[in-house]
This record gives C-alpha cells, structure tokens and sequence, in this order.
C-alpha cells in the first residue's frame, strides 16, 4: 500500500474512532483524536484544547450513563492531503435513543484540518455544521 493509501485510511480511522468514541462514552479516546491545543467547534459548543474536549466528551459519556444513545453516523468523507497536514470533509447524521424512542438532528457535515503527529493523523481543527438550528441539552458548555 502506498504511504498515501495509508494516510487516507488512517484519517477514514480517525474519523469512526472519534464518532465511536463519543458514542461510548470512551473519553480518553475522544481526547486522543486530537492534538493538545485543537479547536472542536458546533452549534453548541466553541472548545479548544485537551482540558476542554475532556469535559466536551465527558458530558456525553454521562448522557450515555443515564441511558442516551447518541449514534454519530459519517459518509462521504473526502480527504486532501499535504505531507504531515491534510484537510477532511464529510457528512453527518446524528441520531439520538432516550426513553424508547429516538430523534435525528439536523443534517451536516464535519470540515476538518488534521495534522500527523509521530506517525498518527489527528484533528487540530474540527467543525461541525448542520442544515438548521436545534437544541442539545447537557452537551454544551455549562452555564
């Protein structure tokens, strides 16, 4: 395989392992998909760094503790890669499984840059937009 087939897969890794991550309440993996001073950026939430995304992701893993199912589904991913830097976009559905019953928000997509960082690709800018407005309770930053 060559290098660049190896980097596209790794980036099309990085993407599932973080949505799976938040999915699952796995918080040190979600921090490991990003370099330390990385900006993660949605319609609720503007994070930069590792301190930041811990809580970011930790909020999720409580969701996930008190029975919300989040599913972070990504298609369409389209890299461009240059040497250690690359930029990724791609689609997202998020679909959301409290109390027998589930949700979807409102479509979008991810606009990333990545850097590779000793050898692994990770996001040092991630953000996600979506069709329309909506609401998340207990996800964003604490008031």
């Amino acid at each position: 395989m060559t290098v660049e087939l190896e980097d596209r897969a790794a980036i099309h890794d990085l993407f599932t392992r973080y949505c799976c991550a938040l999915d699952n309440g796995e918080v040190e993996t979600v921090v490991a998909c990003f370099t330390e001073d990385a900006a993660l950026q949605s319609p609720v939430i503007d994070l930069k760094g590792h301190d930041e995304i811990c809580a970011f992701a930790g909020r999720f893993a409580a969701q996930r503790a008190a029975g919300t199912q989040f599913r972070h589904m990504v298609t369409n991913i389209a890299v461009t890669i240059d040497g250690d830097r690359a930029t990724a976009t791609a689609y997202l559905l998020v679909l959301i499984s409290q109390n027998g019953s589930h949700r979807t928000l409102p479509p979008g997509r991810y606009e990333c840059e990545l850097i590779k960082q000793n050898g692994n690709w990770l996001f040092s800018r991630r953000t996600v937009f979506h069709d329309h407005e909506y609401t998340l309770e207990g996800i964003g930053k604490p008031s």
